[in-house]
């Protein structure tokens, strides 16, 4: 049986380094907006109401995850038609133009309604853009990985997402404390949405050497290639039961899993809390930063033990953890979580990283070994389309609407803790679903080329 890699080790060192850079370009890009969305909602929506601005904020945000399904479609039907490289080269571009944009646009004291108008269709250009780029990115990764080490490699795509925010916390932080917090606010926003442009010539030389995936160009000298990848993906009853599990089994929990324990708990730290931007970013940040590694350790471990076990491990840690953290949390801003009302002393910066950091900790667990697990449970044929849509429905609709669904809980109810009942309820949906229905091909059968 011939290998199901041929790739050298140097190519599939440059293949993960460009595939990575591009993504976590990506990933930078798109995150801006949601940890800028307390000074976004300043300068894009009337004044007045502030929680209504920032909801008003959140759900623009929240806009770009709900399209990346259909980024999912267009681009994966363009990849498994045309090629893996060529779909993910189109999305970075998009990206970035629609990036730098933002940065350019005129704010609502200019133009009035028409701010927020552009503002939502740039959002929505950047949620295409990332419906089409992971799944192509992961792809890509993966048909390049010997048997046995995928969850491995593909790992170091994982690692793009926190990273391209913690890249994005980082300019933010460095922007803020040149200009200063006023003189940021008012207009040093705009630079670190203009300086993607530069990121993005980058990762376009870079993506530009790269070659097309050998399991792709094998399947199409063999005849084998799709005709059509969305009907073959959705309507075979066989392929539609597996984008079904794997968006109810896996990635709806997934989603929920990373947003909450990243952009919620940031949004936490500020609406709650009442710590500033600069703040509680940078405790962000460092607890991003101590626990990146944990993704490549956990897709390793999912060569070793499984794919299935550490996803839905992950999934009961969230589950059962939650609310006690957002607890703790409360008590670590100086509250007493049993009547939040009032402060009684600063801040404990520390005992926030290490919260945060537990939470991250449950998103490595799942989120190291989605890419492989999803790659596998799809042939090649139609994989950068079926795998993208359930990714981008879990991770874009149900993962992206927490910090807008968690905000508004807590203003609904008046209860602090609120927010954390909705991703505790995908949770245990996607925790049942995945613990009943997923089931993990061998090895050696699991990237099957036809």
């Amino acid at each position: 049986m011939r290998p199901m890699s041929e790739t050298s080790p140097a190519e599939l060192r440059r293949v993960i380094t460009a595939s990575s850079a591009g993504t976590l370009i990506e990933w930078y890009d798109f995150y801006l907006f949601g940890v800028m969305s307390t000074v976004i909602a300043q300068h894009f929506f009337p004044q007045g109401n502030e929680m209504a601005g920032y909801l008003n904020t959140l759900a623009t945000f929240a806009a770009g995850f709900i399209v990346r399904p259909f980024g999912a479609l267009v681009f994966g039907r363009v990849g498994d038609l045309v090629g893996r490289k060529h779909a993910f080269m189109v999305t970075l571009l998009i990206m970035g133009v629609a990036t730098v944009a933002v940065g350019l646009i005129p704010d609502y004291t200019q133009i009035g309604v028409l701010a927020p108008i552009l503002l939502v269709f740039l959002r929505l250009l950047q949620g295409l853009a990332m419906g089409g780029e992971y799944g192509g990115a992961a792809t890509y990764v993966a048909e390049h990985s010997p048997v046995g080490r995928r969850g491995f490699f593909t790992s170091f795509i994982q690692t793009t997402a926190t990273l391209g925010l913690l890249m994005a916390l980082a300019v933010i932080l460095g922007v803020q404390g040149a200009l200063g917090k006023e003189a940021f606010e008012e207009w040093g926003w705009r630079i670190p949405f203009l300086l993607s442009a530069i990121l993005v010539v980058f990762a376009v030389l870079i993506r530009s050497k790269l070659s097309e995936s050998p399991l792709f160009l094998r399947m199409k000298s063999g005849g084998k290639a799709a005709v059509n990848p969305l009907s073959e993906s959705f309507m075979n009853p066989a392929n539609r039961r597996l984008v079904l599990i794997a968006l109810f089994g896996a990635t709806a929990g997934q989603g929920v899993i990373w947003y909450t324990g990243q952009f919620y708990a940031h949004s936490f730290m500020i609406k709650t809390l009442k710590l500033d931007l600069f703040t509680a970013s940078w405790i962000l940040g460092i607890a991003l930063l101590l626990a990146t590694p944990l993704f490549i350790l956990f897709g390793h471990l999912s060569d070793r033990i499984g794919r299935k076990p550490l996803m839905m491990g992950g999934l009961v840690c969230g589950l059962l953890c939650y609310w006690p953290i957002y607890r703790a949390m409360m008590a670590a801003g100086g509250y007493d979580p049993a009547n939040p009302g009032t402060q009684l002393f600063a801040a404990d910066p520390k005992a926030l990283v290490f919260l945060i950091f537990i939470q991250v900790v449950f998103v490595a667990m799942i989120y190291g070994p989605i890419a492989a697990f999803l790659v596998e449970l799809f042939p090649v044929q139609i994989r950068y389309t079926s795998m993208s849509l359930p990714y981008h429905l879990g991770n874009g609709v149900f993962g992206g609407l927490t910090p807008f669904v968690g905000t508004y809980l807590v203003a609904k109810t008046g209860n602090p803790y609120a927010g954390v009942l909705y991703p505790m309820a995908i949770a245990l949906l996607t925790l049942v679903v995945g613990g009943l229905l997923i089931k993990e091909s061998p090895p050696e059968e699991a990237l099957a080329e036809a």
